[in-house]
């Protein structure tokens, strides 16, 4: 199983400086994919969590691309009904092709309604544009591959009934966010996924989480551990981890997100 790093591509502590030293610190801890989300218009529902300066993931992949040499790099999610399916595949085909085929394309419906409105996309029609997009972004992917670089992953991101069903539909990975252990592993036992690739918290702590609903990925070195083994034990292929909780202001301090991560790549490495 492989484990990705959910770096934050937002924030006032982010800048291009530190985004270079995330991709240095992912990449030299022997993490195999870094992830960036995905905002467009920074509208008021999403900076109380995302705020700007708020870098583009496209663009932002690009530039690393350059500075990195085996890490892969997705997006965790990409909102697909902002752009246009066939301006997405262009994106992502010359992405992939640029990088040397280290693509994960991570996608999903969305959820700001403010931001949803500001660029003129119907907030009520995301769930069906984006089965739409998804089924031509599929084709037109197949229909771009050139055979010298590696396909491109697709990954169905939410933790709803209609997440699965895309997944499965599509054939794609699903990809749920930030969930519970016991959560996780009844919906993959109740559903035949194509794949599985969740993205799970890190909040490493110096004493046991004892909370019934304490979300995987949270808690001693141990617990984290023994969620990344039974995650692999459910059939995840890759498993994200996600320094971020939510306050802006954690950009600002990212020295504490990268000692969680060389502490879970130190204990990882090592687990038989």
């Amino acid at each position: 199983m492989q484990l990705g790093v959910n770096v934050p591509n937002f924030g006032p502590g982010t800048d291009p400086g530190v985004l270079r030293e995330w991709a240095r610190i992912v990449e030299g801890l022997g993490f195999d994919l870094l992830m960036v989300s995905d905002h467009v218009a920074v509208t008021p529902d999403v900076a109380v969590r995302y705020p700007e300066p708020f870098y583009e993931p496209f663009t932002t992949l690009s530039w690393l691309a350059g500075t990195t040499t085996t890490v892969r790099l997705g997006t965790t999610v990409l909102v697909l009904p902002y752009r246009h399916p066939l301006l997405v595949a262009r994106m992502a085909t010359n992405l992939n092709q640029l990088s040397g085929g280290r693509l994960v394309l991570g996608v999903g419906v969305g959820g700001a309604r403010q931001e949803f409105e500001a660029l003129g996309v119907p907030f009520a029609a995301r769930g069906r544009l984006t089965d739409e997009y998804l089924g031509t972004l599929r084709k037109t992917l197949q229909k771009e591959a050139d055979g010298r670089t590696s396909p491109i992953p697709i990954w169905v991101g939410g933790n709803s009934e209609a997440a699965i069903r895309r997944a499965i539909r599509f054939d794609a990975a699903w990809h749920p966010l930030r969930a519970t252990l016991p959560w996780l592993r009844s919906a993959v036992t109740n559903h035949s996924l194509p794949a599985f690739a969740p993205r799970i918290v890190l909040r490493l702590t110096t004493t046991p989480v004892n909370d019934p609903d304490r979300p995987a990925g949270s808690g001693t070195i141990e617990q984290i551990l023994d969620d990344l083994n039974q995650l692999r034990l459910l059939g995840s292929g890759t498993v994200v981890l996600d320094p971020y909780h939510g306050d802006p202001e954690e950009t600002r301090r990212p020295s504490a997100a990268w000692q969680a991560l060389t502490a879970v790549a130190t204990h990882w490495r090592t687990t038989p």
